[in-house]
């Protein structure tokens, strides 16, 4: 079979970080690429003897390609500190490793638990993600604060998903929103980016309407309205803020 490496980017993740390197013991290496973490997590990392490197945080993009400078196997599979591999996915990587079509890659699925369910609709089901990957074949882009993984050439499709715990609790996610906004905003306005307040009240209006209705975030009950209301603020505040940082630099 061939080799693979278990990739996670961590930062404080001792929430949910043993059950993430659990999910990963299928792997012939797990490498935690380590930001500096200053409560359990690196001695989470040992129990799974997994191969730590410290880098400063620069944002996910260049971590991941920081990330697969440290990478000696041909095959990976990374996920976050707050993610799990199903034993279904689990079963389908090893499968693949077995005998790998003639691709980059695969794609698989995420499931996102939210308040009190896993969210099916909204547009966050199914989140197909490019995890699976040879250490050359692929390409690492995006807009602050996400990464995005995506396949130099071809790319295949695996069975089963990775379960996602992304927030602990209200508070938790919109303090994240509040990182994420302030950088993406920052990301923006360096590429050229304006905005306005009619303009960021229509991105968040129509985020909220794709979300709700055109993804039937409705089926996902309460949950379903929250996560569009959250994504109405984001989208607005990620907007708003490119009006904030034009005034500052006029002053």
């Amino acid at each position: 079979m061939n080799r693979i490496t278990g990739l996670v980017l961590t930062y404080n993740g001792e929430r949910l970080l043993d059950k993430a390197l659990e999910s990963l013991s299928f792997c012939s290496e797990i490498l935690i690429i380590d930001s500096g973490s200053n409560d359990s997590t690196l001695d989470i990392a040992g129990r799974y003897n997994a191969r730590v490197v410290h880098n400063d945080w620069n944002g996910a993009i260049d971590q991941h390609k920081f990330a697969l400078t440290q990478v000696t196997t041909s095959w990976v599979v990374t996920i976050d500190q707050d993610e799990i591999i199903s034993p279904e996915l689990r079963k389908s990587i090893i499968e693949m490793l077995e005998n790998p079509d003639e691709v980059d890659g695969y794609y698989c699925s995420r499931k996102s638990w939210y308040l009190d369910r896993f969210i099916m609709h909204s547009g966050w089901y199914p989140d197909k993600l490019f995890r699976i990957y040879r250490r050359d074949g692929i390409t690492i882009s995006g807009i602050r604060p996400h990464e995005e993984l995506r396949p130099k050439n071809r790319s295949g499709q695996l069975a089963g998903d990775i379960i996602h715990y992304p927030y602990e609790n209200f508070f938790q996610h919109l303090d994240k929103i509040n990182k994420y906004t302030q950088d993406a905003s920052e990301d923006l306005y360096s590429r050229g980016k304006r905005s306005s307040l009619g303009s960021a009240l229509g991105h968040g209006f129509g985020k909220f309407f794709k979300q709700y209705i055109l993804k039937a975030g409705f089926l996902d009950g309460r949950a379903g309205f929250i996560v569009a209301v959250h994504a109405f603020f984001y989208t607005f505040q990620k907007y708003i803020r490119l009006v904030e940082l034009e005034m500052k630099d006029r002053k």
